[in-house]
């Protein structure tokens, strides 16, 4: 069968599912129901129990802790400034975190624009989370096969998931960091649930490419092609 055979069962299947109560099963639905009715208690809640996830995504996202977390902060003003319009459409987190790739994906595009009319970037916090070597071994599969110790994994596969384009890279983080499904990353990032498997397949795939030289060689992972470009422009164009 051909993507687009099983992305038409797909949207079949899903058409056929009753729609979701989700103010009954998300109880962060609930907190933002609960803000837009009025209550300032329940807005804190839902940063609180968001904010440092979504640093980490963003900081990844944008490689800067600083400008993660000014990031992190529009998407709250956003969520803020939503609120008395919010109908609960799709998961709490399904919906901030589609905020928060747009939020990304806008301020990367201004920083490529920064950078062809030639405007200097500032120095931003180079920190990352670590973590990082249990994502590379469950995306890749990718076991090293010379000693590294826990310092040397984290920054190597920062580094790796760095040079993942943007679709991969947030695809990636939202499967790993998040837990979410298919169809929740799908959703999040506005394509279908066939595209969002590619996506990950061609990221672990990338992944595993990227890391290979630098375990045997120490050879520094290389940035993979930009969106649109080399290989795997078929991939990240599926809608």
């Amino acid at each position: 069968m051909t993507p687009h055979g099983e992305t038409v069962i797909e949207t079949y299947a899903l058409a056929q599912q009753p729609p979701i109560n989700y103010e009954l099963h998300d109880p962060d639905v609930r907190l933002m129901l609960q803000f837009r009715d009025g209550n300032a208690a329940a807005f804190e809640e839902l940063v609180r129990r968001y904010q440092g996830r979504l640093l980490t995504i963003l900081e990844h996202l944008v490689g800067s802790r600083e400008q993660a977390e000014d990031l992190t902060q529009d998407v709250f003003m956003r969520v803020y400034k939503a609120r008395e319009r919010y109908e609960p459409e799709a998961r709490f987190s399904t919906w901030l975190f589609t905020i928060a790739n747009n939020v990304a994906s806008n301020a990367l595009r201004s920083r490529s624009r920064r950078r062809e009319v030639g405007v200097p970037e500032g120095n931003g916090d180079d920190s990352r989370p670590l973590r990082l070597d249990q994502l590379a071994k469950a995306a890749s599969g990718f076991m090293p096969t010379r000693a590294l110790d826990k310092a040397e994994q984290a920054e190597m596969v920062r580094q790796a998931v760095a040079a993942l384009n943007e679709r991969q890279r947030m695809a990636l983080l939202l499967a790993k960091f998040e837990g979410m499904s298919y169809q929740d990353i799908a959703q999040t990032m506005g394509l279908s649930v066939q595209a969002i498997k590619s996506l990950l397949s061609r990221a672990r795939v990338n992944l595993k490419e990227i890391l290979t030289p630098y375990v045997e060689q120490g050879s520094p992972p290389q940035e993979r092609p930009s969106e649109g470009e080399g290989p795997d422009s078929r991939d990240e164009n599926e809608t």
